[in-house]
C-alpha cells in the first residue's frame, strides 16, 4: 500500500499530521473522510502520481495518526477553520505554496474551508459526496433527519463516545474485502483508538455549531470559491435523492461549477476507485496546461 510513498508527522502549528507523499509536478492534497484515514486513498493516489502530481494524502487533524486537538465548550479546536490552518501549515512544510485540494466527506469541509479562507493557496477544488454543513441544516426535513441522524446523535455529550467505543466494528461496520486489507487494519486500528472516536465526534460537534456560524458569515458577507469547483456525488448514496441536481446548490457558492455522479457507493475512493481517477485527472491537471 503507498509503494513508494514518503510517510512522515509533519509540523502543522500546534499539531503534527501524518502524511503520505509521492511524486512531483502540480501539488494536490487528499483528504479522506468519516470514519477513514488517509489510506482510503491507496488506490487513487498512485494513480494521480502516474499522471504527474506531486500528491499528499493527510490524516485530518484528530484522524489516524495525527495529533488530538483538546476538545473545549466551543468545540472550536475541531472547526474546519482551525483544521484548514493546520493542512495549510503542513503543505508550506512540506514546500508546496499553491496546491489544489480533494476532499471526501468530512474532508469535503476541511477542503472548502481551505479554499474560501486561502483562496491565494488553494488553486482549485473537487468536493466529493458533500454541500456546505450550512446548506444541509437550513434543507433539514424530517427525511434528512431519519437518514442522517447520526450528525445529531454525534452532537450529544458522552454518550456516543460510550456506544462507539462498546464495539466499534459493529457500529462502523467495515468490509476487508471492499476496502483492502491493509486499508482495513488502519481503519480498524483507528476506531479502535478513543482518542481517534473522541476527535471524529468533535468534528460533527463543530460542525453543528461554529462550522455552520462561519459558513453562514460567508454567505452574509458574499464570500464565494474563487477557484474551479469540481462536484462528485456517490449514485448509490443518497445526496441526490435528498436534494436533485447538487450543482444547483454549489451555484449559489461558487463561479466555475462543474461535476456529475459516479457510479458508485459512499467510499467513492474504494469503490470505484479509476473512475473517481479518470473524473479527477483532467481538472487537477489543467491548470498546468
Amino acid at each position: 500500500m503507498f509503494d513508494g510513498f514518503t510517510e512522515e508527522m509533519v509540523d502543522a502549528g500546534d499539531l503534527s499530521l501524518f502524511t503520505r507523499h509521492a511524486g512531483s509536478g502540480p501539488a494536490v492534497l487528499l483528504l479522506h473522510g468519516h470514519p477513514r484515514t488517509s489510506s482510503t486513498w491507496h488506490w487513487v493516489a498512485p494513480l494521480l502520481v502516474e499522471q504527474g502530481l506531486a500528491v499528499v494524502c493527510a490524516d485530518l487533524p484528530g484522524y489516524g495518526r495525527s495529533d488530538k486537538p483538546e476538545p473545549t465548550a466551543d468545540h472550536a479546536p475541531h472547526s474546519k477553520r482551525a483544521g484548514a490552518r493546520s493542512l495549510i501549515t503542513a503543505m508550506d512544510e512540506l514546500g508546496h505554496e499553491t496546491f489544489a485540494v480533494v476532499g471526501h466527506d468530512r474532508g469535503s469541509y476541511h477542503a472548502l474551508r481551505m479554499a474560501l479562507d486561502y483562496p491565494e493557496r488553494v488553486t482549485r477544488a473537487a468536493l466529493l459526496d458533500c454541500l456546505p454543513i450550512s446548506e444541509h441544516l437550513d434543507r433539514a426535513d424530517a427525511r434528512f433527519a431519519t437518514a442522517w441522524w447520526h450528525w445529531f446523535f454525534f452532537a450529544q455529550p458522552d454518550v456516543p463516545e460510550r456506544v462507539i467505543n462498546a464495539d466499534p466494528e459493529a457500529w462502523y461496520h467495515g468490509d476487508r474485502e471492499v476496502m483492502g486489507a491493509e486499508n482495513f487494519a488502519e481503519w480498524r486500528a483507528a476506531i479502535h483508538d478513543p482518542t481517534v472516536v473522541r476527535a471524529m465526534l468533535e468534528d460533527y460537534r463543530a460542525g453543528l455549531s461554529v462550522d455552520a456560524d462561519h459558513e453562514r458569515a460567508d454567505r452574509a458577507a458574499g464570500r464565494r470559491l474563487q477557484q474551479p469547483l469540481l462536484v462528485l456525488w456517490s449514485m448509490r448514496d443518497d445526496l441526490e435523492d435528498l436534494y436533485g441536481d447538487p450543482l444547483i446548490i454549489w451555484q449559489d457558492w461558487a463561479d466555475k461549477v462543474s461535476g456529475r455522479g459516479i457510479d458508485s457507493g459512499h467510499h467513492m475512493a474504494e469503490h470505484a476507485p479509476r473512475e473517481l481517477t479518470r473524473e479527477l485527472t483532467p481538472f487537477l491537471i489543467e491548470e498546468s496546461r
